[in-house]
């Protein structure tokens, strides 16, 4: 059997009830020997959850904050805590109080990151039809956003049983968020940085359809949404402002070049000319400010032309072509430019989902 002697256990709570006293006899049961308890600033009749907790087991230790501040701030106190006092451990695994995380479930996501040294998320069938609706939903959903917005396939997102080798958690102490938001900017994080996860089917347990939870459906659901789409957003601004510079250089060439050159010559100088200014802004953008990538430039510049050839290649036959359907005159420059920019918005997004990918894809730490 696998020794758990030197992983911790994180377990965050507000306002607890006797479900506490169940993780924790559980988690003993099941071979956790240090269990990190942090009191996230509960109200007074329920603290002594936490006091009787720590008096009548050994293996914890209790954190307190003095008011409310957050599962994620509550996350980061235990994740600090831990690497200034537990020198020989090896890692974490967070847990929540409500009882809804089977401890042979939390020791197979423990064995599974010793083995492999990845983080591990422990990961819900949301398929089940005792599911609640309002759960469903939302997984599915976010889910859903993750993988287009974020290109990262999770199947929950929402997890809170989540196993985090110590190399890591220094690196997740700086994440930003100190609420429910704060284990989505995790996920985020481990996709930023090229952190390993792995996921582990776990139990779907959910007690009085999950009325214990503190998650505020709004509130928190717009917490954790702006996050995703933020990222979406910066992309479109980059995007928008690399269109500019596009289109009013393919303008502009367009213009200086149309009794010189024409038809598909007039069309194919103007698109490089633009392109070759567009690209770089946009190269740059994207890596500083969309993605927020360290991979090599050199490299991600490569791939990035990889890209981007072709990709103006497809730009100048598919714009040359809808001016040939549409008998768009070579001295129409107006709308030859309207046309170019609506073939450059759909490749953009194509393009988005490449980079994000693949161009811009950070390299697996290891």
């Amino acid at each position: 059997m696998t020794d758990l002697s030197k992983l911790s256990v994180v377990l965050p709570s507000l306002d607890p009830d006797e479900k506490l006293n169940a993780v924790i006899d559980g988690l003993l049961e099941y071979g956790f020997s240090d269990i990190i308890l942090v009191n996230d600033g509960s109200k007074p009749e329920n603290l002594h959850y936490f006091t009787d907790a720590a008096k009548n087991h050994p293996e914890i230790h209790l954190l307190h904050h003095e008011v409310n501040r957050g599962k994620g701030a509550a996350l980061k106190t235990a994740f600090r805590w831990f690497l200034e006092n537990r020198p020989d451990g090896v890692g974490v695994v967070t847990v929540d109080g409500d009882n809804q995380h089977h401890p042979e479930d939390t020791r197979a996501c423990c064995e599974h990151m010793l083995a492999t040294n990845h983080c591990v998320l422990g990961c819900r069938d949301f398929t089940l039809p005792h599911v609640p609706p309002r759960s469903r939903f939302g997984n599915h959903t976010t889910t859903l956003v993750f993988k287009i917005f974020c290109g990262m396939t999770i199947s929950d997102t929402q997890t809170g049983l989540r196993c985090i080798p110590r190399k890591y958690l220094e690196t997740l102490t700086q994440v930003e968020g100190d609420r429910f938001e704060y284990e989505t900017n995790m996920l985020l994080a481990f996709k930023t940085k090229g952190t390993p996860f792995d996921e582990v089917k776990i139990r779907t347990v959910y007690i009085e359809e999950n009325k214990s939870s503190h998650f505020r459906v709004l509130r928190d659901s717009w917490r954790i949404y702006k996050l995703i789409l933020a990222h979406f957003f910066r992309y479109t601004l980059s995007s928008l402002l690399s269109a500019v510079a596009d289109t009013a250089g393919f303008a502009l060439l367009n213009f200086l070049f149309m009794n010189l050159l024409h038809g598909f010559a007039l069309t194919a100088v103007a698109a490089v000319g633009a392109r070759a200014i567009s690209s770089l802004l946009n190269f740059f953008l994207n890596k500083k400010l969309v993605f927020k990538t360290q991979v090599s430039t050199g490299k991600a510049l490569l791939k990035y032309y990889c890209l981007a050839l072709p990709q103006m290649g497809a730009q100048v036959l598919l714009t040359q072509g809808a001016f040939t359907l549409l008998h768009v005159s070579d001295g129409s420059s107006g709308l030859r430019a309207l046309i170019y920019t609506i073939v450059m918005v759909i490749l953009y997004i194509i393009s988005f989902m490449i980079q994000q990918n693949w161009v811009f894809a950070p390299q697996k730490s290891e």
